[in-house]
């Protein structure tokens, strides 16, 4: 199983993939502002889960580049690494949580119910990116 996460300020959305690792399937968000009470709910998240990999979404700005955002990112994907033990993988996020407006637009819902789930469909789509991108090794 994979676990993908879409960092926010406030919310993270966690998503996990199926057994096959072909689906990304359950999603939900945590509410944590503190970047180190995130890292422990992470941490126990994932022990009990026991994912094989983790991908930390890597904001990427449209032309390539990387700026403050996927600075954090990359330090946080770090820091959980070696925090939780577990291999971590950065993957490109760009246009996630703009698709994952439109989706939750789609389906109708709300505005206000919309941003309570908007980061757990976002790492739903890093983690289904990643799993369409092709097999890749097993760690």
């Amino acid at each position: 199983m994979i676990m993908a996460l879409d960092l926010g300020d406030t919310r993270t959305g966690v998503a996990f993939s199926d057994a096959t690792e072909l689906l990304a399937g359950r999603a939900y968000s945590i509410t944590e502002y503190h970047k180190d009470r995130l890292l422990e709910t992470l941490c126990q998240t994932i022990a009990q889960e026991k994912p094989r990999l983790v991908l930390v979404g890597l904001p990427t700005n449209m032309d390539g580049t990387q700026g403050e955002r996927a600075q954090s990112s990359q330090e946080f994907a770090r820091r959980l690494g070696e925090k939780c033990q577990v291999p971590v993988k950065l993957w490109d996020e760009r246009m996630t949580s703009v698709m994952a407006n439109r989706i939750l637009s789609d389906a109708g819902k709300k505005r206000k119910k919309q941003r309570q789930r908007v980061d757990a469909v976002a790492a739903s789509l890093i983690l289904q990116s990643y799993l369409d991108a092709g097999p890749s090794p097993k760690i």
